[in-house]
């Protein structure tokens, strides 16, 4: 793992301090602190999540964000987090009036009553992707349970899974196990047709799905796939491209978002009291990039911080392999931070959406928002 600088160092025992006000101890009369019916927010998946459990596993730094410029306008100092400043969850849990929700594998941290964060940077439903330098979502399951079985020996078994029936499991999966073959050069894709390498995806998604369900879960939400290639780490990919995005990766997407919508509406009528929101993200990000002037941005296509064609190379604060990078000076007018992911200012705009829009307006979430499924009991 790499060194870990002053600043990360700083930033780590912030993070702990911040989730130690609201849940410090284990005694009794500090549990019975916690509202009756609190819901806990349980958050799977990629970078577009992960709050920085890459900063603690022996990894590359393809896949970490413990370092300059990441974390540049909100948190000033490097997080994990690919971006430069919060991520959806941050805000989705200050609207549920909860703490930032910590990484599961953040040392010392043993606190799980409101919450906790299992996803990884570059982790994808398939164990295949990027393996060996990520969380998997398997094995984010594997964590799900340790958190289960905590809550279990901290509450009893039938307050730990009400605990769990009123909690909102967070999920984005699926970008890396599309992304990847493009970007490592792998020949799986030549394995499978596209549906059966998608249907791979989702059957991994579901099982996942189905194990929190058993232990009680009953609220999901979901954000569905960008148009991978028109990001510009994708764009940029095949040469000659005169600018057009990547239709391969664009296909892969497609389908996956399709199957999804396929999957959760089944999973609705086969699963007793399932609920679920599932979020647009294809087409509100696609708005953004093709009229950002009318979100309040300057720049939609060309990221803040990277080098090359559309800043799409992953070179941002030039600890990897390509070290030179360039920054904007105002990431707030760009829709992408980096080459793969958004700035604070576009995660938010999704965020409130997420968290208050409806099916009969144009921002595409339902059946339930976010904030219905943390008010739902």
């Amino acid at each position: 793992m790499a060194r870990l600088s002053s600043s990360f160092i700083f930033s780590f025992f912030l993070q702990v301090a911040l989730f130690a006000t609201c849940c410090r101890g284990e005694s009794k009369k500090q549990q019975h602190q916690l509202p009756k019916k609190h819901v806990p927010f349980l958050i799977f998946g990629d970078s577009i999540l992960d709050a920085g459990n890459n900063n603690y596993i022996n990894t590359s730094t393809l896949d970490q964000a413990n370092f300059w410029p990441y974390g540049l306008t909100f948190f000033n100092y490097p997080t994990g987090r690919f971006c430069d400043g919060r991520l959806i969850p941050d805000f989705i849990a200050k609207y549920a009036k909860l703490p930032l929700i910590p990484p599961f594998l953040q040392p010392g941290f043993r606190q799980y009553y409101l919450g906790v964060n299992f996803a990884s940077a570059g982790a994808g439903a398939l164990v295949e992707t990027f393996q060996g330098f990520v969380i998997d979502l398997k094995t984010q399951l594997r964590y799900y349970y340790k958190v289960d079985s905590w809550l279990r020996h901290k509450l009893g078994n039938d307050e730990a899974k009400a605990t769990m029936s009123r909690a909102v499991h967070l999920f984005s999966i699926g970008t890396n196990d599309y992304a990847s073959p493009f970007l490592t050069n792998s020949t799986i894709l030549n394995n499978y047709n596209k549906s059966t390498y998608v249907g791979m995806v989702i059957g991994n998604l579901t099982t996942v799905i189905d194990g929190i369900y058993k232990r009680g879960g009953r609220k999901f939400a979901f954000i569905n796939l960008p148009d991978l290639g028109c990001v510009p780490g994708i764009r940029i990919i095949k040469s000659g491209n005169n600018g057009s995005c990547f239709e391969e990766a664009t296909r892969l997407a497609s389908l996956h978002n399709k199957a999804l919508s396929k999957l959760l509406y089944e999973l609705e009528k086969r699963l007793k009291g399932f609920k679920y929101s599932l979020f647009d993200l294809n087409s509100n990000l696609r708005q953004r990039m093709e009229h950002p002037s009318k979100y309040g941005f300057k720049e939609g296509e060309t990221a803040c911080c990277g080098t090359g064609e559309y800043r799409g190379v992953l070179s941002c604060g030039g600890k990897r392999p390509v070290k030179e990078f360039q920054l904007c000076k105002h990431p707030q007018k760009y829709v992408f931070w980096d080459s793969l992911h958004l700035t604070e200012r576009t995660y938010k705009q999704l965020a409130d959406q997420m968290w208050g829009g409806t099916t009969s307006d144009s921002h595409d979430v339902g059946p339930y928002n976010i904030k219905q499924l943390f008010r739902i009991h």
